[in-house]
Order: structure tokens, then C-alpha cells, then sequence
């Protein structure tokens, strides 16, 4: 009998929702919720835009904050926005996730938006499972692939394996890892229609109190071509120094290992892994990173890996591209002047020579890479 009674509760609370909650029925209708900063369209949203577009559809961007008329009409040039929904309110200057996603809620239910997409980001994380709760729907975070409407392909067991996830809810709530989508552009020079967003309740019940930001002339570590991450092999805080200086020199941002982090040597915001920042550049270079499978998470995909580490068996060789096994505290201070004193190239005469020279140099690094630890990484420089 308990069971029983329990069972028709569950189901009249779901039927209740679904009566609230609906969707157009009309093919994919997708609302895209924008995070900014500054004045700023964050780069994960524009790649989570190239997911909604690949939805199909129609897709609808929602801009919430203090002052979002700028920001709105930047979304509103971008290629694949169909309408702009803007929120004004002093509630949504800080994206504090218990406001926005009641605001997520009203408007989907007004609308009868069938997907909900944004950037997998600390935002992203923090508002749309509340939103899904709220819904009583499941949210599907960290997409790398979109098969269909409704199926979603997501790394599991920190990157190790695939899954392909089909939901049979009719609202989909979906995170986009952005290094897995290209970022969208501003093309639509005559812009969209800008409407205002459905009101929603603000609880209140966080206050903001503030933020401390370090500012840094490098690239934001989220969007950078080129990386270079320390880890525990570091020892100690000071002797970043070395990866800041390298970094620098090679317009390069700085990263770290969750080791390092928890050991004080930087701050959090320069992690990268499973639980950090993922990231996907053109370099990224390893220096004194075991190779943790959570670390391994956060930048296997970027286009070229390179690993120096002084344990030929450390894990991190097994995904790089070139691997250097060597003292970093030696190794490290050498690139940095190889680097200071790369000339640079004024004519097609220097173009071919340092072409030549690369041609060569990458010659002996395939030749070393075959005879070397069976992981295929470089002895040290000396040998």
C-alpha cells in the first residue's frame, strides 16, 4: 500500500511539470543561455553556439545582467542566432546560478524551448543542473559530439572512455565542452530582433560579496594557442618563475597540474585536468607533470604535446608527441634562452633557411623517438 500511494504521488508531481513545462512540438527550438564578463561574450559560449547549431532549428540567446544591452546586441550579430532574449536586473550582474536558473526555467516555459544549451564552464556547471532539477529533467553535461536531437556523446572515467547518452526527456539540458566545437562568428551584420526576457523570481538567498582578479598580459588560459603547464615536479612556487618567463617569450599562458595547485605552488585558476580547465591548443608543453589520468583529461586533445620530465616512465610520454627526459631545472632554463635568441624572420631568404633547419631537426627527432624508452620520447640533450 505505501508503495503504492508513492507511486501515484511521483506521478501526479511529474504530470504536474509536464503540464508547466512543455515543447513546441515543432522540430528543435533551442535557447542559448549567453555567459559574459566585462562586456564580453565568453569564448565557450561561442563554441557551445556551434553546437546548438548543429541541433537544427532555431536557436534563441538569452543575455542576463545588470547592463546586458550591450552584450545583446553583440549576440545579436552572431551567424545562427535567430531572436535575443534580454534580462535586466541587479540580480543577474554575477550569473549567480539560485536567480538565473529560475529565469532559465520561465523562459522555457514560455517559450517551450525543447533544448537548453551553454558552455561547460564553472557558470555553466553551476546553473544548468539547477535548472534541470527545477524541470525534473536530466542534465547532460560535458558534450563532445551531437549524434541526434537527442543523443550526446560525453567522455567518461576521466577521458578514458566514450559514451553515447540518449535522453527520452523532452527538455534537453546540455553543457558543451567547448575545445570539442569550433567557435562561432559574428556575421550577421543587420542583427536580429531583441525582445524582453520572461520575469522570474529572485530568491535572494546568496549575496555577493566579491572577486579578486589577477590580471596577466598572457593569453587566457581557456583560450590559448600555446600552454605550458608545471606540475609537482616544480617544488615549489617560486620556481614557476622558470614557466613564466619561457611563457612569455613564446606568448604562451600558464597552466598547472592539480598537484601542484594542492601544494600551494599557484593558484586554482591556473588548473588543468578532470576538475580545472580543459584545454585543446595548438602546443602544449608538460614540465614536471607525471601524467595523471584526471591531468591527461583536462588536455589530451591538444593538437601537439610535449612532455620533460626526468622519469622516462612517467605516464605523460605515453600522449606526447615529443618527449624530453631531462632535469626541467636544466632543461627548461636552456629552451628559454633558445627561444630569447631565435632570430627573427625578415625575408623569404630566413623563411627557407629556418624551414631547412626544422625539416632537419624534425628528421632526428622521428629518428630518436624509434630507438627511445618504447614510449617514443628523447633522450637528453647531451646524449
Amino acid at each position: 500500500m505505501f508503495a503504492s500511494v508513492t507511486s501515484r504521488i511521483a506521478l501526479q508531481t511529474r504530470s504536474t511539470l509536464a503540464q508547466r513545462f512543455y515543447t513546441t512540438g515543432a522540430g528543435v527550438n533551442t535557447l542559448l543561455y549567453v555567459e559574459h564578463k566585462d562586456g564580453a561574450i565568453s569564448g565557450a559560449t561561442l563554441n557551445a553556439l556551434t553546437a546548438a547549431k548543429k541541433l537544427g532549428g532555431s536557436v534563441t540567446a538569452l543575455v542576463a545582467g545588470d547592463a546586458p544591452e550591450g552584450v545583446a546586441q553583440q549576440v545579436a550579430k552572431l551567424e545562427g542566432i535567430s531572436k535575443v532574449l534580454s534580462a535586466k536586473n541587479t540580480a543577474y550582474a554575477n550569473s549567480l546560478p539560485e536567480d538565473i536558473a529560475p529565469l532559465l526555467v520561465e523562459a522555457q516555459s514560455k517559450f517551450g524551448f525543447t533544448h537548453l544549451v551553454t558552455g561547460h564552464t564553472a557558470v555553466g556547471k553551476n546553473i544548468f543542473p539547477r535548472a534541470a532539477a527545477l524541470m525534473d529533467v536530466a542534465a547532460i553535461s560535458d558534450i563532445t559530439g551531437i549524434e541526434s536531437e537527442d543523443t550526446f556523446v560525453r567522455p567518461i572515467y576521466a577521458g578514458n572512455a566514450i559514451a553515447t547518452v540518449k535522453t527520452n526527456d523532452k527538455i534537453k539540458v546540455v553543457t558543451v565542452r567547448g575545445t570539442a566545437f569550433e567557435a562561432s562568428s559574428a556575421t550577421n551584420d543587420a542583427g536580429v530582433s531583441e525582445e524582453e526576457a520572461p520575469s522570474a523570481e529572485t530568491l535572494g538567498v546568496t549575496q555577493w560579496i566579491g572577486e579578486e582578479i589577477q590580471k596577466s598580459d598572457r593569453p587566457d588560459l581557456g583560450s590559448a594557442k600555446r600552454v605550458i603547464s608545471g606540475g609537482r615536479g616544480m617544488k615549489n612556487g617560486e620556481n614557476f618563475k622558470m614557466l613564466y618567463d619561457l611563457a612569455d617569450k613564446m606568448g604562451a599562458a600558464v597552466g598547472a597540474s592539480r598537484a601542484a595547485v594542492d601544494a600551494g605552488f599557484v593558484d586554482n585558476s591556473l588548473q588543468v585536468g578532470q576538475t580545472g580547465k580543459i584545454v585543446a591548443p595548438e602546443l602544449y608543453i608538460a614540465v614536471g607533470i607525471s601524467g595523471a589520468i584526471q591531468h591527461l583529461a583536462g588536455m589530451k586533445d591538444s593538437k601537439t604535446i610535449v612532455a620533460i620530465n626526468k622519469d622516462a616512465d612517467a605516464p605523460i610520454f605515453q600522449v606526447a608527441d615529443y618527449g624530453l627526459v631531462d632535469d626541467l631545472f636544466k632543461a627548461v632554463p636552456e629552451l628559454t634562452e633558445k627561444v630569447r635568441t631565435r632570430p627573427r624572420i625578415s625575408n623569404y631568404k630566413d623563411l627557407e633557411t629556418r624551414m631547412e633547419d626544422e625539416a632537419s631537426f624534425a628528421g632526428t627527432v622521428k629518428k630518436q623517438q624509434t630507438t627511445c624508452n618504447g614510449y617514443g620520447t628523447l633522450q637528453s640533450v647531451e646524449d
